[in-house]
């Protein structure tokens, strides 16, 4: 078997490069005076520079490093400065990436991102270890164990957060408003996640909330809304939803819309600029709808709140939402390897994008409580009878109503207060529900 050394490939290659381009530089030559650098001549000063750089690191570098690893570094560095989101992946990351999309492995239930350089927390998927343990969206993560992030690539960060199940891990995070940075211990486990909660508000409300978008979620939805038939409006609470399946995000907008542009993306490539459109069977474009998102609300979530927004079909109320609107294909290149790479970006219908700017609620409502003021006995005498009467079947029916408020299908009033943002979604809907019966 012959042998031969990447390095003299690499410069054979680059020499051939190089001369093919020197002779279309001089035929292209007009004129001998011109001497505006066209195409051609940039690309090799370019490619001159490149390997001059590493034929200098490869002699000269305190460690001792072969062309390869040079060329794989540079490309880590290249697709990291790209954008948060595209990447290259040796043969160990594509085999991660691998068991990640495919398998089973122990994870903290967390979805992270790039914001202003900094590793970010989209959303803690609910029940999810990150979640019990406290994490909150927009947490900015300085360090893993006793290694910080600052400079860490996406990948590596989910790579050191992944574990074996039950092995503890250790976040120091920056929170707004806290005084100091956090120390959050997390016991990894097996991420087993439900994707659309289904409960009720009153007899005429049906609150539903998806947590990730699965390959499960229209169904879900439509067995949900199918249980509730006499549900006169809906709220869909997408906070803290990191995304998911574009296809899912897409099924879900048709459920609500029977005509024009759900999403489209546009690349660079002809092949990538795709318009999806809603169809008209069986979609339910009268019960009124209340969408719910916040900043940890991101990509597929955006889409649907964004799309619905455009098309005049819900309220969207909450916080702005986190604003990651692109496209990744992954792309093997041999030798097991692989290229993340960003390829198009998506936009709403009319035209705007998510990327990097998010969807603006119809009405923001910051997250909080609302405190109740202690209700004040105020009675005349004549009711005096009346009113001792019923405090007493308060007391005996006191069982009852804790009975009730263990039922985890419905939302009660003490759960809708201590949520700003619900209890306006509430309000709203109850009004379009009155304005559709007119």
């Amino acid at each position: 078997m012959i042998k031969i050394d990447k390095k003299t490939i690499l410069f054979g290659f680059l020499s051939t490069v190089t001369a093919s381009m020197l002779m279309v530089s001089s035929a292209k030559a007009d004129n001998f005076y011109d001497t505006r650098p066209t195409n051609e001549t940039s690309k090799l000063q370019a490619y001159l520079k490149f390997t001059k750089i590493v034929s200098l690191i490869e002699e000269q570098y305190v460690d001792d490093l072969n062309t390869s690893d040079i060329i794989d570094k540079a490309l880590k560095g290249l697709l990291s400065n790209l954008d948060a989101h595209s990447s290259f992946m040796d043969a160990k990351e594509s085999k991660e990436l691998e068991v990640q999309t495919n398998g089973e492995f122990g994870g903290l239930g967390i979805s992270v991102g790039m914001k202003d350089g900094a590793l970010t927390v989209i959303a803690p998927i609910e029940g999810t270890p990150a979640d019990k343990a406290g994490m909150k969206a927009n947490d900015i993560i300085l360090k893993i164990n006793d290694e910080a992030t600052i400079g860490m690539t996406i990948d590596k960060a989910v790579s050191l957060m992944r574990g074996k199940p039950g092995t503890p891990i250790k976040l120091t995070v920056i929170r707004k408003g806290a005084m100091k940075p956090l120390i959050i211990n997390i016991i990894r486990d097996i991420i087993e996640i439900q994707s659309v909660y289904a409960k009720t508000i009153g007899d005429d409300i049906l609150y539903l909330r998806i947590t990730s978008f699965d390959q499960k979620v229209v169904s879900s939805m439509k067995k949900a809304i199918k249980k509730h038939p006499k549900a006169k409006g809906i709220i869909l609470d997408l906070r803290n939803n990191p995304g998911g399946l574009l296809n899912q995000a897409i099924g879900v907008v048709d459920m609500f819309v029977d005509h024009g542009i759900i999403v489209s993306q546009k690349g660079r490539v002809a092949s990538e600029n795709i318009v999806y459109n809603a169809r008209k069977r069986g979609s339910d474009t009268k019960t009124p709808l209340v969408v719910l998102v916040n900043d940890g609300s991101a990509s597929a979530s955006e889409i649907v709140s964004g799309s619905l927004q455009d098309n005049k079909r819900a309220i969207i109320v909450g916080q702005k939402t986190f604003g990651k609107g692109s496209v990744q294909v992954v792309m093997p290149i041999g030798n097991n390897e692989a290229l993340r790479l960003t390829i198009a970006r998506y936009y709403l219908p009319s035209g705007r994008t998510i990327q990097a700017v998010g969807v603006t609620p119809d009405i923001e409502v910051s997250y909080g409580e609302i405190k109740k003021a202690d209700e004040i006995i105020s009675i005349k005498e004549k009711d005096l009878r009346k009113h001792l009467q019923s405090e007493l079947e308060k007391v005996n029916g006191i069982k009852k109503i804790k009975k009730d408020k263990k039922n985890k299908k419905i939302i009660t009033e003490e759960q809708i207060y201590k949520d700003l943002q619900l209890k306006s979604a509430v309000d709203i809907l109850k009004a379009l529900i009155i304005s559709n019966k007119k």
